[in-house]
């Protein structure tokens, strides 16, 4: 555990040396956190750009492993761990980015496919699963109006692109959960950054915080809110899952 690690778990005891509801991933990392995913034993999965990190509900790690740049959000689904990974351009005009969702081994974190998803056109950043099928979000160019979600079947067969009349967010969508009934989507904005849809991405709401850097399903209705501080020289990235629960929700 590294000194930076100490720190953090220091910052996370509450006033009276209560444990906050914060899950630390031990050590530090060479891209920041991008999205997380959990298992059916709560086993949490950190994607950090250039690193996919498995560590069990305490923050206990289990697996680190180094991927190409650039992995995004990921999702778990029936013991494999499946990623959003672009490695072209993002936020631009289509043709230059390269599109591909990587599936890898939920226990050892062992690459088993790859899987192209070329019309995510401008980047493919975040995914969920949901009844079967995969949906992939991603960057957007800075003119345009709307989102986008991708949606492909069992086997990443393309389906469908979905419209999102989001408005423009700052670099599109970065993270995607289908929680509690509906989808919720997190962006680069300063406020209002959690974009909330229903099952045919009809805009419910936008809400604070973002999840831009991550959320994932937790027990009892809860769910994960990622962030992924600096360490103090600024050349490495840590990360952070604080149980929350979503925007509205109270029980």
């Amino acid at each position: 555990m590294t000194a930076w690690t100490l720190v953090l778990l220091a910052l996370a005891q509450g006033a009276e040396g209560t444990p906050a509801r914060v899950v630390v991933c031990p050590g530090d990392y060479g891209g920041h956190l991008q999205g997380l995913a959990t298992d059916a034993d709560l086993n949490i999965y950190w994607s950090f750009t250039v690193q996919l990190v498995k560590t069990d509900r305490e923050g206990g790690l289990l697996k680190v492993v180094d991927v190409p740049t650039h992995h995004g959000d990921l999702a778990w689904v029936d013991g494999k761990v499946y990623v959003a990974v672009n490695l072209g351009r993002f936020n631009e005009e289509p043709g230059q980015a390269d599109s591909w969702v990587y599936v890898y081994d939920a226990e050892d974190l062992s690459l088993l496919a790859k899987h192209p998803v070329q019309e995510a056109v401008h980047g493919a950043g975040g995914m969920d699963h949901r009844d079967g099928a995969f949906f992939v979000v991603g960057g957007l160019p800075e003119d345009y109006g709307e989102n986008y979600v991708y949606e492909y079947d069992g086997d990443f067969r393309f389906v469908k692109r979905h419209v999102v009349a989001s408005g423009h967010t700052h670099l599109g969508i970065q993270t995607a959960a289908w929680l509690d009934g509906n989808w919720w989507f997190g962006c680069y904005e300063d406020r209002l950054g959690l974009l909330q849809t229903d099952a045919d991405f009809q805009v419910l709401g936008r809400h604070d915080p973002s999840f831009a850097l991550g959320i994932a399903a937790w027990e009892d209705g809860q769910c994960l809110l990622g962030a992924s501080p600096r360490t103090p020289d600024g050349k490495r990235h840590t990360g952070t899952a604080t149980i929350t629960r979503l925007p509205g929700r109270s029980w």
